[in-house]
């Protein structure tokens, strides 16, 4: 008799329940949901200038301009000149030889080797020549020596400066004559008075750092 009862309960209860159908189709947005073109277009005008997306083809154009203001790379190309010979050889003393050649008629070459110049002291001495074609045409040779002594250079392109007049040759002898014969009594004093000498040279040296002229 109670599950009779509780039985019809059930029944009332689902009775006054709301009936929902299943339906394996897509639900559809209410025609209240749905906004035309012109709706959609009004919105995106009310937006802030600030969230306002610029629709697709106003960013292709803005693209464009900015392309259209950039500078044109413009790739050019050139002939790569060929090594056609080189040549290197190096000594146990430090003596070496070298020399190469290009397509370009250009010709170097050069020797170079250790030379005493004092005692424990060495010069590296340096012996060249290069030659290759101005755009005149003209074959252009070039000769060097770099030694202790500076670097010189000889060629036929360069200019020369004229001839130094006996008169001024004597006084520049002289000129050397005096530097020579005070650095040689120089170091005899330093030799025989070595105290001395050591006193002078730190005077020496003060007044240098002042940019004085140092006079004895």
């Amino acid at each position: 008799m109670k599950l009779l009862v509780v039985i019809c309960a059930v029944l009332s209860l689902s009775t006054a329940l709301p009936q929902r159908r299943l339906s394996l189709k897509p639900e559809q947005p209410e025609a209240d949901d749905q906004q035309p073109a012109e709706q959609n277009y009004n919105n995106y005008q009310q937006q802030a200038p600030e969230f306002r997306q610029p629709p697709p083809q106003q960013e292709y154009r803005q693209a464009k301009q900015i392309d259209d203001f950039r500078p044109k790379v413009q790739l050019e190309t050139t002939t790569f000149i060929p090594i056609i010979r080189f040549d290197k050889e190096q000594g146990t003393d430090g003596s070496y030889k070298t020399a190469y050649e290009t397509g370009n008629n250009i010709q170097a070459s050069e020797q170079g080797f250790l030379r005493a110049v004092g005692e424990d002291q060495n010069a590296l001495v340096q012996q060249g020549s290069y030659s290759y074609t101005a755009p005149d045409g003209q074959v252009i040779t070039v000769e060097y020596t770099a030694d202790e002594f500076g670097f010189r250079v000889k060629g036929d392109h360069i200019p020369t400066p004229p001839p130094v007049s006996p008169e001024i040759q004597k006084g520049l002898d002289l000129i050397y004559a005096g530097i020579k014969a005070n650095a040689e009594r120089d170091a005899l004093e330093a030799k025989n008075n070595p105290e001395a000498a050591a006193r002078q040279q730190e005077d020496r040296a003060a007044l240098d750092y002042k940019g004085t002229y140092y006079q004895q």
